[in-house]
């Protein structure tokens, strides 16, 4: 009995260790990003390795001129509508489709549900020139739309998988009782499955933002001017700057990061629920 306390012991020691081990690995980059971006530009260069914050030093200056010099607000403003409309359109079609795959009965349905996904079997750079030649005949190069289908493109098979997977839990009786009340088909989307669908909807919005708000390949290859450039497009060009400090950059990962970390923290109680919704059955 001593020894099985001892044991016990110890697996909660090295399982303590290993939460901060990897806690710190994901924590660690981002606090020296937040810290350099805050540090004045002297102190950054002449001490690099100092990881502690002195409130009197740290300055917001290098937020500002990111911000207003170089444009930053409206590469923001960009990621953010392309980001938006994308998980806004996933979201619809992927429920219609998901719903469409799970519940109703029609030939080829077992083929289409288990094809979704063969669009992943090919990398993105295979796509993309073809995509590239296809966009500057029909004239959408340089326009947020066009990025927005190709997001559209990517993040659509997923999410219908995940809502086929997630629609499948679901006992489908509630819906049969509304189809008898009287409701329609649209109207028992609406008023049965989306509601009990918002943990897996959540998380499938989650992972559609992260795919539009950090895509960089479509971003470089379709938008050549820069006020239509997004955040990652923004960044890239912004490095390629000589004249710029490593504190506007960091300040301008810093931008880029938050708004990711934001919306998971608002979503993260659906989060698991959601990924993990289908593997009970279906």
């Amino acid at each position: 009995m001593h020894r099985e306390q001892i044991e016990t012991g110890l697996l909660r020691i090295f399982h303590v260790l290993g939460l901060l081990f990897f806690f710190f690995l994901v924590a660690f980059p981002f606090y020296w990003m937040i810290l350099a971006s805050l540090k004045p530009l002297i102190l950054l260069t002449t001490d690099p390795l100092n990881l502690w914050p002195i409130p009197g030093e740290l300055t917001m200056s290098a937020y500002k001129e990111i911000w207003f010099q170089f444009r930053f607000g409206r590469y923001f403003a960009n990621s953010a509508y392309v980001s938006v409309l994308t998980v806004l359109l996933t979201v619809t079609f992927a429920t219609l489709a998901a719903y469409t795959t799970a519940r109703l009965r029609f030939r080829g349905r077992a083929f289409l549900s288990r094809s979704i996904l063969v669009i992943y079997m090919f990398p993105a750079i295979v796509i993309a020139v073809p995509i590239y030649a296809f966009y500057t005949k029909l004239g959408l190069r340089n326009d947020l739309h066009g990025l927005l289908l190709v997001y559209l493109a990517q993040t659509l098979p997923v999410a219908i998988y995940m809502l086929h997977s997630y629609f499948k839990t679901l006992p489908p009786d509630l819906e049969e009782a509304g189809l008898i009340d009287g409701c329609s088909r649209l109207g028992v989307i609406w008023r049965i499955t989306v509601p009990l669908s918002l943990p897996a909807m959540a998380s499938v919005a989650l992972y559609t933002f992260m795919i539009a708000w950090n895509e960089f390949l479509f971003a470089f290859l379709f938008l050549d001017s820069p006020s239509k450039f997004t955040l990652s497009r923004g960044i890239m060009q912004i490095a390629d700057n000589i004249d710029v400090s490593q504190q506007l950059l960091m300040a301008a990962a810093v931008i880029a990061t938050v708004p990711i970390i934001v919306f998971f923290l608002i979503l993260e109680r659906y989060l698991v629920r959601g990924l993990t919704a289908g593997g009970v059955k279906g």
